[in-house]
């Protein structure tokens, strides 16, 4: 409760009301800061951003006395530029080259834009506006490890300030990646905001971000295997190959899989790591003609057995496309178990999805050519 807020009120003769925290403006006089915006997709991470914008736009109107408030180093705080990842491309291409898109829609922010793809390249965009002092870098955790040094390293040297809107957990419920922790240690305001669950018989407040797909209309959880970067979720897709992201509490949050993960799949991958793929091939040649014959129907056959909406949408898991694909990319490209050899003599053997692989291996910063 704000005291000084609850006394002003009292003053007008109101009763005693629970007064909160006001919304405040961004503060454009406070240099030297990493700013974390965090929660689940849909939450409002980058609407927070585009406010950020707006205040400068504000602020910036103001006559040179504040100067002195807002300047570090040469760079104005009140000048505001935002960073977003060369995938984002791919997801907002409705959208105007200058617009900082969003679920709620966009703001035009002019040359105020740039997409990267590695911390090397952030350094760069910097260099090249050393009048900029408010940095937005969306989905922060989406970059290499070295960007949270980089960050630190101007934050101390030039005040500069910076603000991240990212996920920092994954749809698995963990923390999103090793950027993700070095961020977080790197960091020193976090702003956490939620969503709403998305379950149609749920109002509870929610953190966590679930993928699930469509496969005829039906909806389907994605495997604790699933690729951990898959580039979209803006739109619907209902074609079972392209995942759907919505924000659900941990009652209605769906993850089947997990122990067939490292009870399983891992050990085969590291089985075929030490020269014996027999067993990895076959599990991933049931994936791909008969799921529910493989080793992973039938984990779900047992341990999901029941009547319930969890355990009956465990078990849809199985009809999503692709199963032995996402397996072979999180043995890849995320345990790091397989050879990129024994890789394509796999894809070969088994006559899988090119395409999905390319794509999906490009995303996890993995990327084969296979032709």
């Amino acid at each position: 409760m704000d005291t000084n807020y609850r006394s002003f009120f009292e003053t007008l003769g109101l009763p005693r009301l629970q007064v909160h925290h006001p919304i405040n403006h961004f503060d454009f006089t406070r240099p030297g800061r990493i700013i974390l915006v965090v929660g689940p997709m849909g939450s409002g991470k980058t609407g927070f951003a585009a406010q950020i914008w707006r205040d400068s736009r504000i602020a910036l109107q103001k006559d040179d006395s504040v100067d002195r408030w807002t300047c570090t180093n040469g760079a104005d705080l009140r000048n505001v530029f935002f960073i977003r990842s060369r995938l984002d491309k791919r997801r907002f291409t409705e959208y105007p080259a200058d617009a900082l898109a969003y679920r709620g829609g966009y703001e035009i922010v002019g040359k105020a834009i740039a997409n990267i793809d590695s911390s090397f390249e952030l350094e760069a965009v910097i260099e090249d506006h050393p009048d900029v002092g408010t940095w937005v870098i969306d989905e922060a955790s989406f970059y290499d490890e070295r960007i949270a040094y980089v960050i630190r390293r101007l934050v101390v040297e030039r005040g500069l300030v910076f603000v991240l809107p990212t996920l920092i957990l994954n749809f698995r419920n963990a923390l999103f990646n090793a950027t993700t922790s070095l961020l977080l240690e790197v960091a020193r305001d976090v702003f956490p905001l939620t969503a709403y669950c998305e379950h149609p018989a749920c109002l509870t407040d929610s953190s966590y971000t679930y993928r699930y797909y469509l496969v005829d209309g039906e909806e389907c959880p994605a495997l604790y295997f699933d690729p951990l970067i898959i580039v979209g979720g803006d739109q619907k897709h209902a074609d079972g190959r392209r995942p759907n992201y919505g924000t659900r509490c941990g009652d209605h949050h769906v993850l089947p899989g997990k122990d067939y993960t490292y009870l399983v799949l891992k050990p085969l991958g590291e089985q075929a790591a030490a020269g014996e793929p027999a067993d990895l091939t076959r599990e991933l040649k049931l994936l791909r003609d008969e799921a529910s014959r493989s080793r992973l129907g039938l984990w779900l056959a047992e341990h999901n057995a029941g009547d319930d909406e969890q355990n009956r949408l465990s078990r849809n898991a199985l009809r999503v496309p692709c199963l032995a694909e996402r397996a072979l990319v999180y043995l890849f490209a995320e345990q790091n178990l397989i050879s990129e050899l024994l890789l394509r003599e796999i894809v070969l053997d088994l006559d899988l999805d090119v395409d999905f692989l390319t794509q999906r291996l490009a995303d996890n910063r993995r990327p084969v050519r296979f032709t």
